[in-house]
């Protein structure tokens, strides 16, 4: 970092020398407005009144001091920091030494209640109300997907499926540019869009009422990368990984005083083999053991994905901004599966043994064009938001089953048209009033078949016990309105939300419509106080609502196991939660604190089910095997309490420690009553409480020779539920990276799951049904290799952000770029 402040100062300086005139010294310090903080190279820059050429300029040091040596004259003086909004004296006379103001720089995109830590320069930035993942500066990303990035976050696991969860609960919002994505499923998208398109993740736990009520956990806002820098600039990045894994990716940016062009694309072919197993004891009534079954799967996944990003910034004037951008990505995935049946009778004698081959293809297709347009009035911070989105998708994935002996199809087509509005009014010195519309418009169609060969015909016969066609609708209009402000050291944030939804559930082959309109109001309340400088205390609380999509509903999804299936459930209602949030936040020199404890209460909540279908698979040998169903279903309560903390450390300017904890109680309340296709009525009693925690450390060291070293270590404890347990599962990631080429290059090599210890593993108990052990890991251990060149691009810039992006349902003020 000395290297390029010495840099920046020659650069800065270079010209700026008046030989005939004398020099006098020029100092002062800046800070950050709202902490006091000081701003480590902030820039001053001297220039001649009406002139925009700099004619000399430097940097604060640690300190945020700094002392400039200029020839006497008259100059208009101008402070600026990344992210900051820049300050301007106006016709200073400089005649002697002189010792400016000490001038404080507000953020671009200051909230009220907002306190950000400056000091560090860490993968994470904690802040008051949310924490900031960069992405870019993360040795284990490089190479990998988007739920890589995911699972390096603090608060946010990953599992072993795909699903997400932020402190344990998996209704979760995830957002891509402040906007809903319109990917038909989230996670599958997640897998397949590069981390090297992502600049950062911010992980809102409690979001106030400007944005969507969705997730009844919180959201993550994934951010996109975008040029912001003068003139041409960029960066390419290439990665090869075993299992087969091969990448190449551009980011290049163009930026005028009129325009900023920007794209980011890639290409990325990837396997990622992944197995499972389940092992299950049939009962009998009295629970004596009737037959066993073990089952093993094979998967050999390859994904081939184009991914682009391309678009502009019209700066129409200085006060309006027009904003077009095209997103596109491309998949193609090939899924070969192999699941062999092993069966034993109740002396575990070996039966026989069955084998189910699938050969599933796909191809995705994805596009979005989003309009932006921002209006600054001539009051700072008076603005005018304008947002529309607007995006088709189609997902089509054929499987064949034993070579053709059976087929199934999965086409999904989906439209999606989002409308923002956002307006932002401050009262007065330090208060706020924010309103906004939004208005988003859902179709996805899911027809799913499952056909069997018909040898003398040639033809497929529609097995419509698995068959169904799911045409889901939802319109939500929502309007909202926010007030803020701080009376001396105690602020507030005081907000509420209307939505109404309308919903349509139609299964078009069974002519069952059902029709879901709702409509409630979402409150939320912020309030903060500041114990001193480097101390705060927040409470906030948030009502939410968790709406079941995709999966959760659509009846059939996957056949690529016959005894072991699951089922959506098309009347699954939504959840609503009351969540509650205490956190404290302190900062030291070289460490910061930040902790909360969070309540969480919920209605109608979503809860996963195994349970016997009644029916059965004959085994070709006179024996027959049990279907099992995996379903969701509301349950009556939730209960969620925990404590979370986070630390930023840096013992040594070349070492740098992050790490998180998090330990949960969840207590469900609830029956569930069903009935077998045999006419068997069952009801099971869910009323359960669980405990769990999970950590997460990761330690960057500088080393010697450029080399830097990152480790990241994750364990997700184990929990009970009513149906059984799962186990703790450990796990481990490394990353190693040196900057070659003079700097414009950088080659990384990291480690996915050192250990290959990623598995979930699940038992499960129904008295008088089944006793069964699973495991299931997604995909193996992955090490990849890549290389990045940078031209006109500062390896670790934080660059000046063009304009605020848009939150959720009217963030502008929440969420930068």
């Amino acid at each position: 970092m000395k290297l390029f402040q010495w840099l920046l100062v020659a650069v800065l300086s270079l010209g700026f020398a008046t030989a005939n005139a004398q020099k006098v010294k020029v100092s002062g310090k800046i800070t950050e407005k709202t902490t006091k903080q000081p701003l480590e190279y902030a820039t001053v820059t001297f220039l001649k009144p009406g002139d925009t050429k700099p004619v000399a300029g430097g940097i604060t040091d640690s300190k945020g001091e700094y002392s400039i040596e200029v020839a006497q004259g008259v100059y208009d003086i101008r402070f600026e920091f990344i992210s900051f909004k820049s300050y301007e004296l106006k016709n200073q006379s400089i005649t002697k030494e002189t010792r400016l103001q000490n001038v404080e720089l507000s953020e671009d995109s200051q909230l009220l209640n907002e306190v950000v830590v400056r000091a560090e320069r860490t993968t994470v930035e904690i802040k008051l109300d949310k924490k900031v993942y960069n992405v870019g500066q993360d040795l284990l990303v490089k190479g990998g997907t988007v739920s890589d990035v995911l699972d390096n976050i603090p608060s946010v696991s990953v599992d072993q499926d795909g699903t997400i969860s932020l402190r344990g609960n998996e209704n979760v919002r995830i957002l891509i540019d402040g906007k809903p994505s319109n990917a038909i499923s989230i996670t599958d998208a997640l897998r397949l869009i590069p981390a090297d398109a992502i600049e950062k993740v911010e992980v809102v736990t409690n979001p106030s009422a400007r944005y969507d009520s969705e997730g009844g956990g919180g959201l993550l806002n994934i951010i996109l990368k975008k040029g912001k820098n003068q003139g041409v600039n960029g960066t390419f990045i290439g990665t090869v990984g075993d299992p087969e894994n091969y990448g190449l990716s551009g980011n290049l940016n163009f930026k005028s005083d009129k325009i900023n062009v920007f794209t980011t694309t890639g290409y990325n072919y990837r396997t990622s083999p992944g197995n499972s197993l389940t092992d299950t004891r049939y009962l009998n009534a009295d629970n004596s053991t009737r037959s066993y079954t073990n089952e093993r799967r094979e998967n050999e996944r390859l994904n081939k994905g184009y991914n682009t990003t391309t678009g502009f910034d019209w700066y129409i004037d200085k006060s309006l901004t027009w904003t077009n951008q095209i997103n596109l990505r491309i998949f193609n995935n090939n899924n070969p599966e192999t699941v062999k049946f092993y069966n034993y009778d109740a002396d575990r004698n070996f039966t026989g043994m069955t084998t189910r081959f699938s050969d599933e293809e796909g191809k995705d297709e994805n596009f979005e064009y989003s309009t932006n347009i921002t209006k600054n009035f001539k009051k700072e911070g008076h603005k005018l938001t304008l947002n529309g989105q607007f995006s088709i998708n189609q997902d089509n994935d054929i499987a064949n089953i034993n070579f053709g002996d059976e087929r199934t199809t999965n086409i999904q087509d989906q439209n999606r048209n989002v409308f923002m509005a956002d307006y932002v009014l401050p009262i007065g010195k330090d208060s706020q009033f924010e309103a906004g519309y939004k208005g988003e418009f859902n179709r996805v169609l899911t027809d799913y078949s499952v056909g069997q060969l018909d040898t003398d015909t040639g033809l497929y016969v529609l097995d419509y016990d698995f068959t169904n066609k799911l045409d889901y609708k939802e319109k939500i209009n929502a309007l909202y309105m926010q007030y803020g402000s701080k009376y001396g050291k105690f602020s507030y944030l005081a907000g509420l939300r209307w939505e109404d939804s309308n919903i349509d559930i139609n299964q078009l082959y069974t002519q069952d419509y059902n029709n879901k309109h709702y409509n409630n109001f979402f409150p939320s309340l912020f309030l903060t106080y500041e114990l001193g400088d480097e101390s705060n205390v927040s409470l906030s609380y948030s009502r939410r609502i968790s709406r079941p999509r995709g999966r959760l509903l659509n009846p059939f999804s996957n056949y690529s196991s016959n005894i072991n299936l699951f089922q959506g459930n098309p009347d699954l209602d939504p959840a609503f939660s009351n969540s509650f949030d205490l956190g404290y936040l302190k900062r030291w020199r070289k460490l910061t604190f930040s902790t909360s404890l969070f309540v969480n209460v919920t209605t109608d909540s979503f809860q996963f089910v195994r349970r016997d279908s009644g029916e059965t698979v004959d085994n070709g040998d006179g024996t027959s095997t049990p279907v099992i169903l995996t379903t969701p279903i509301n349950l009556g309560k939730e209960y969620r309490a925990g404590f979370e903390f986070t630390l930023n450390y840096s013992p040594f300017k070349w070492w740098k420690l992050n790490s998180n904890f998090n330990v949960f109680r969840n207590e469900t309340q609830g029956d569930y009553s069903y009935v077998l296709s045999n006419g068997d009525a069952f009801t099971e009693d869910f009323d359960n409480v669980a405990y769990s925690w999970s950590t997460r450390l990761t330690s960057k060291v500088n080393l010697p020779y450029k080399i830097d070293w990152q480790t990241n270590f994750n364990y997700n404890g184990p929990q009970t539920n009513a149906q059984g347990k799962s186990r703790g599962v450990p796990s481990m990631n490394l990353g190693f990276s040196k900057d070659i080429l003079k700097e414009k290059g950088t080659v990384a090599l990291n480690v996915q799951d050192v250990f290959n210890s990623r598995k979930r593993i699940n038992e499960t108990y129904l008295p008088g049904r089944l006793d069964s052990y699973s495991e299931m890991q997604w995909r193996v251990r992955q090490i990849t290799l890549s290389l990045t060149y940078r031209f006109n691009k500062a390896k670790n810039e934080r660059e000046r952000d063009r304009q605020p992006r848009d939150g959720e349902g009217g963030g502008s003020e929440e969420f930068p770029g």
